[in-house]
């Protein structure tokens, strides 16, 4: 199995998550993955308001299935002295709180940062927000959408780009979970030596902005000419031989033969379609030059026909076609799991450590009796 040996790598590490809906969920499911002991702290009310979004499995969302594996929920009411005495004695022994809320919530509730940390110096506060905690947007409102728009990723990072809704949730995901999940490792060796925690102000919109450093590298000085400009934005529209184009059938091919000998080799598969074919040096006609060839035939010929071939070319796969493809499958990438008292889901692994499946994920406060009894019998 692919780097089992991480999944105990966090043993012995205990996460509270106050988080709901995507991002922190998905931090803590991995960090769950790579061994860590995660405890859902969620209201007495709603708790995670992704547990009835659908598609569900039963009568729970597939997706609060997925991403909440292998986690324990305890149900508190925060704003009651019962529920956040419980709430700071769980944190007692915990190496990691992630929350979510808007900048100023957990400070209300006394439970923020520097209240937290006064009971456990060596804890890491790791707070999502989407703008951060300063700044003038600090209290905006906002979803993932929002995040990569501002962020200057939804259009690629250039004018005149094409926008449109991205098919996964690049701010969430990347913003809200992988950079701070980098950070919260990065504290925990750190405190390895200093023996203290620390405060993470983690912005979604940012973490999505950093993925611009190549392109923005390039954004000053600004270009002499347009051609200058497409030049420039190769890998964010600008060359022919890195796009996405249709096929016949409505389907599509992410071809990206950027480097000469795969340009040169699909110009020579090319001329077999079309004798004579010479790729202009213009970007724009050799994007039409392009679009206009494959849109001659559908995706699965052009697959066969490139099945062999060193082009780096590939079809833009569906959601119904993806974990049957064949390297997919031959790197167990996802697997079906039956949950008792669910049915089936999908469970997908991470490049970090197989998805454990230990148990399914937890009812809304399943818990909370285990895990508050030895500090309060009134929760």
């Amino acid at each position: 199995m692919h780097n089992q040996v991480l999944a105990s790598a966090l043993r012995g590490v205990t996460v509270l998550d106050f988080s709901r809906l995507l991002p922190g969920p998905y931090l803590s499911m991995v960090l769950g993955d790579l061994g860590a002991e995660v405890i859902k702290v969620e209201d007495t009310g709603a708790g995670d308001y992704l547990r009835t979004m659908p598609p569900l499995v039963g009568d729970t969302s597939a997706r609060y299935l997925a991403l909440n594996r292998n986690k324990q929920s305890v149900a508190l009411d925060l704003k009651s002295q019962a529920g956040a005495q419980a709430c700071k004695q769980l944190v007692r022994k915990a190496d990691i709180v992630i929350e979510s809320f808007r900048p100023g919530v957990m400070a209300r509730l006394g439970l923020d940062d520097g209240s937290l940390r006064a009971i456990n110096p060596r804890l890491i506060y790791c707070a999502i927000t989407g703008y951060g905690q300063t700044g003038p947007y600090r209290d905006r409102a906002g979803h993932d959408l929002n995040y990569v728009a501002l962020a200057g990723v939804l259009g690629n990072g250039q004018a005149g780009a094409q926008a449109g809704v991205p098919g996964a949730q690049i701010g969430d995901l990347v913003g809200g979970a992988l950079w701070p999940l980098a950070g919260i490792l990065a504290a925990l060796y750190m405190r390895t030596q200093t023996g203290i925690g620390q405060y993470l102000d983690m912005s979604m919109t940012e973490g999505a902005l950093a993925l611009l450093a190549a392109e923005l590298a390039v954004a000053d000085p600004p270009p002499a000419s347009a051609a200058d400009a497409e030049a420039n934005a190769w890998l964010t529209g600008g060359a022919a031989t890195y796009q996405v184009y249709a096929t016949s059938d409505g389907g599509a091919l992410a071809v990206a033969p950027l480097e000469e000998k795969f340009a040169t080799a699909l110009v020579e598969i090319m001329r077999r379609e079309q004798p004579g074919f010479v790729l202009a040096d213009d970007a724009s006609t050799a994007k039409q030059q392009l679009a206009t060839l494959f849109a001659s035939k559908p995706r699965h010929a052009w697959e066969e026909l490139f099945a062999t071939a060193d082009v780096c070319i590939e079809p833009v796969l569906l959601r119904d076609e993806l974990l049957g493809h064949s390297q997919h499958q031959a790197r167990h990438v996802a697997a079906a799991h039956a949950l008792p008292g669910y049915g089936e889901v999908t469970y997908v692994r991470t490049p970090l450590a197989p998805a454990r499946a230990d148990t399914a994920a937890p009812r809304q406060g399943q818990h909370t009796g285990v895990l508050t009894s030895v500090t309060t019998n009134n929760v």
